[in-house]
């Protein structure tokens, strides 16, 4: 997530699986995974270089478009300028230096955007707390490791200020980074004006045009919130809100279970608060592989002072006033029809980010959005109104939609550089991998198993799955952390790997080896004969590997153990 642009707010949909009232929830599965996977859109290239766009079925045929919407100018200021400094505007930006290009990058609010500002960092800084909070206070816990606590206790400022603290000193090291390697920062909104042209500035000051070769949006996204719910910035709040830590409630309703409503219900309950969960469908964590959620839940909710609503809209919420509480209205999601009404100290509003896309000009260059989010094709290229590729313009991160996470942003903005340096480049977002950092946490790369399983019957394949426990793992057992699951989703006929799921101390840090193993296109009857360091965690996806039964054979020949000198 990274939003950096103040231009106002979009009004779209929410882009993740939450609960909400103005429309039915649109299942664009956790943390945005990729569109063209699940059939929704899909581009691609025929021999005549024409991009095709399959949807459900009917195709679309767009050509590459010269651009008519003004002149485009003769001579260019930057050879690259980048309209949003979150973390996708910064790593494009840093890439495009090393590229050898002229770089300006247009910031109208602060460097980090969302991610460092209002997202990722802060987030993570509170979860480090809880996380601390949640071990000391565990008695059990303590005890089996022969530890002795005394009652922990927390100091509220201590801990926001520790949150902003964090925020302020990645911004300013993504600042000096971009400083350091000559990379003009231009402060104001970034608007574009024509082909190959913006314009910037502050409100109430002269405008500045500049020009470029080649222009990359990346205005990121905002929190959404559905209609009916008024958001105070006290008592109902947004994640925005929220990462302040202005004070911790006794009771607070989450609305929506997906990775933001579920990070917060891990902080505010190891910080005392009880919580209760406003889910839009019939079971909690809709976006996760079922089979983690239920281990997930089980862990992670089931055992908290944490209650839940499942299958219901929160049609209407009026913050706290005149006394009064948080009163929240809660409609049936499938009969309509009024069904309960909860009195809370606070709410919070997790129902996925909308695109922060108002305000750029895109009615200059024929682009029109789609619910918000800039149309792309799978280089990120822009996609007017007619269908055509709009010349040297691109879109990455949560503006586009196509993965809605910073690293995502980051990935898509160096293969812009890399295409528009003269090589090129497709992401391939299946090997993105997404995190949820709970206590324990939850990783995955590629697809759930009811995505592979579909996938299987369109494309006439058989699947397999394999699992192992942090429970045989001796790292996991030290630290007295045996609680969780790896799970694997593959072909067993040629050992492809077309998902990874892992619930269990530090699965953040695990997955990477299965996403670079499907980036690079590794297949696990190779992948068997990696090395791993005893005791580790990465043990766990060891045995995972090897636990797979794939037909094919290794692609390479046995490893050889060469003599050690003496």
């Amino acid at each position: 997530m990274h939003s950096t642009l103040s231009f106002s707010r979009a009004t779209t949909v929410p882009t993740t699986n939450y609960a909400f009232h103005s429309q039915s929830p649109i299942n664009l599965r956790f943390c945005g995974l990729r569109r063209e996977a699940f059939g929704i859109s899909i581009l691609t290239r025929s021999s005549s270089g024409r991009v095709r766009l399959s949807t459900r079925g009917r195709s679309k045929r767009i050509s590459a478009s010269t651009g008519n919407n003004g002149t485009p100018p003769k001579s260019f200021d930057y050879d690259l300028i980048i309209i949003g400094a979150g973390v996708g505007g910064h790593g494009a930006a840093l890439h495009a230096v090393e590229k050898g290009l002229k770089t300006a990058i247009i910031e109208g609010d602060v460097v980090g955007g969302t991610c460092v500002n209002r997202g990722c960092v802060p987030s993570k800084a509170l979860l480090a707390v809880s996380g601390r909070m949640r071990e000391l206070q565990s008695e059990h816990h303590m005890k089996a490791l022969g530890l002795q606590v005394s009652a922990a206790g927390y100091d509220r400022q201590g801990v926001a200020g520790h949150a902003n603290n964090l925020a302020s000193k990645i911004r300013s090291n993504l600042t000096n980074s971009m400083k350091a390697l000559g990379v003009d920062i231009l402060t104001g909104f970034g608007t574009i004006v024509g082909p190959q042209k913006v314009k910037y500035g502050k409100v109430g000051f002269t405008d500045n045009v500049v020009t470029a070769k080649d222009i990359i949006i990346a205005t990121g996204s905002v929190p959404f919130v559905p209609k009916g719910i008024e958001v105070d910035g006290k008592t109902v709040i947004t994640s925005d809100h929220a990462l302040k830590l202005e004070f911790v409630p006794d009771w607070i309703a989450i609305v929506g279970s997906g990775y933001i409503g579920l990070e917060f219900s891990d902080v505010y309950t190891a910080l005392g608060s009880e919580v209760t969960f406003i889910e839009a469908l019939d079971q909690l964590m809709p976006g996760f592989d079922p089979e983690i959620s239920k281990l997930a839940q089980r862990v992670l909710i089931n055992p908290r002072k944490i209650d839940y609503h499942t299958g219901v809209f929160a049609t209407k919420i009026t913050p706290a006033r005149d006394g009064k509480p948080v009163i929240i209205e809660l409609t049936d999601a499938k009969t309509k029809e009024h069904k309960d009404t909860l009195e809370v100290d606070a709410a919070l509003i997790a129902t996925g980010r909308a695109p922060f896309t108002n305000g750029l000009g895109l009615e200059n260059i024929n682009v029109v959005t789609q619910r918000g989010f800039v149309p792309v094709d799978e280089r990120m290229r822009v996609i007017d109104a007619n269908g055509n590729l709009v010349p040297h313009l691109y879109c990455i991160g949560d503006a586009n939609g196509k993965m809605m996470l910073a690293h995502a942003a980051s990935a898509q903005g160096i293969s812009v550089v890399e295409q528009v340096t003269g090589r090129d480049h497709v992401l391939n977002h299946l090997s993105v991998p997404a995190a949820c950092f709970t206590h324990p946490e939850i990783s995955m790369v590629g697809l759930t198993e009811p995505q592979a399983r579909e996938k299987a019957v369109k494309e006439g394949f058989e699947i397999s799955v394999a699992k192992t426990s942090f429970k045989a793992n001796t790292k996991a057992l030290a630290e007295n952390e045996g609680e969780g699951l790896a799970k694997l989703i593959y072909r067993p006929d040629n050992g492809e790997i077309l998902g990874v799921h892992i619930f269990g101390l530090h699965a953040a840090d695990l997955i990477h080896e299965a996403s670079n193993a499907i980036a690079l296109g590794t297949r696990i009857q190779d992948i068997k004969f990696a090395v791993h360091a005893h005791p580790t965690l990465s043990e766990v996806l060891d045995e995972l590997f090897k636990s797979a039964k794939v037909k094919a054979p290794a692609s390479t020949s046995s490893p050889i153990s060469e003599p050690v000198a003496a």
